[in-house]
């Protein structure tokens, strides 16, 4: 009896969950962290001052759309794991397929290319701090992404935190993109892929420790 008595007072101040509370930490979590990175990348960084002669060229739109498709399936992702015995399949194949598009528009611009030209296009101007700008970015909305996580009950740490950190470096690979110049896919497809997957594996090494109940 002590015990049911126990059960009922705990239950009975239990009050219903709103079925958009997940989406509404989401969307908090990144749409704050989303911010700061963006601060960050227009403090010290800055906007490419030719951002809107560039916006009307294919090249733009298509690193554009890249990062965009990689950084809505890594929020996705943060989402589906954030249950309990999630699973981020879906999401990993929707990433891995939209990068494999990338390198082989990568590819055909190279076939189209002379020879010569191929180490430049892959190098490009910037090719010492791309990777290293798009994690530092990544780092605000992964601390965001594992703000979003803590609160939630996600059961597989490492998976959790490679999809917050895979999301961080999606996002951050967006916000980067208004500030880089470079355009050619080759260098796109490398060095900015690279960014988001170093994030990821920030974020799988370091998340089974900070989401850790």
């Amino acid at each position: 009896m002590m015990t049911n008595d126990l059960i009922a007072r705990l239950t009975g101040e239990l009050k219903p969950v709103p079925r958009t509370a997940v989406i509404m930490r989401v969307a908090t979590g990144l749409g704050i962290s989303l911010a700061a990175s963006a601060i960050l990348m227009l403090l010290w960084l800055g906007m490419r001052p030719d951002l809107a002669e560039a916006s009307t060229t294919m090249m733009f739109w298509t690193k554009f759309t890249y990062t965009l498709i990689l950084a809505v399936a890594g929020v996705w992702a943060v989402k589906r794991i954030a249950h309990p015995l999630g699973s981020i399949r879906v999401n990993l194949g929707l990433m891995a397929a939209t990068i494999v598009v990338m390198s082989v528009l990568a590819f055909a611009q190279l076939a189209m290319t002379p020879p010569d030209e191929y180490m430049a296009m892959l190098k490009g101007r910037t090719i010492a701090v791309c990777t290293f700008n798009i994690v530092m970015l990544s780092l605000p909305l992964l601390i965001g992404a594992f703000w979003v996580l803590r609160g939630l009950a996600p059961t597989r740490l490492t998976v959790a935190g490679a999809a917050a950190g895979l999301a961080a470096g999606a996002i951050a690979a967006f916000v980067y993109s208004f500030h880089c110049n470079e355009s050619a896919m080759p260098f796109i497809a490398v060095w900015y892929t690279l960014g988001v997957l170093v994030a990821g594996l920030i974020g799988a090494i370091t998340g089974r420790f900070i989401l850790r109940w």
